[in-house]
């Protein structure tokens, strides 16, 4: 495998990694909510990168990833029916890492850390609420990450 095939693969893995390109969730209580995605996400190992004082906080590795927002609108924040946000972990470990962080945050538990698919193989999943309702899955894909 030349070079540029080698750079291509991995820019190609990291795009396929990690969280969805900029989902949001509403909140009610910005600072109670971006408290609770601090500590939730830096499981994954992501900070902040852009806040909007009073408005919204956003999260993700070098780029915009994920928010937290006030709605535009100025009406109250309310959960989705059949919304879900899903986030894909390294590894099984770090399922059963974000969802005992997130129920120790104040999140609820949807669904423990286990296998859903057919004869239990593939995929690891794990289903939680954030203290306002929103529905979150995490989940793992084939083997760990090295």
């Amino acid at each position: 495998m030349n070079d540029t095939a080698k750079t291509k693969t991995a820019a190609e893995t990291e795009r396929m990694r990690g969280l969805p390109s900029h989902s949001t969730v509403g909140t009610n209580d910005l600072e109670t909510a971006s408290s609770f995605y601090d500590k939730l996400l830096s499981v994954f190992g992501i900070g902040r990168v852009l806040v909007q004082p009073g408005r919204a906080v956003y999260y993700g590795h070098r780029t915009l990833e994920f928010g937290v927002i006030k709605p535009f609108d100025g009406q109250p924040a309310t959960v989705g029916n059949g919304g879900m946000v899903a986030f894909e972990a390294c590894s099984r470990a770090q399922v059963e890492e974000v969802h005992a962080a997130a129920l120790a945050l104040g999140g609820q538990d949807e669904g423990a850390p286990g296998p859903r698919g057919e004869n239990g193989a593939d995929p690891y999943c794990a289903y939680f609420r954030d203290p306002e309702g929103n529905k979150f899955l995490v989940y793992r894909a084939g083997p760990d990450e090295l």
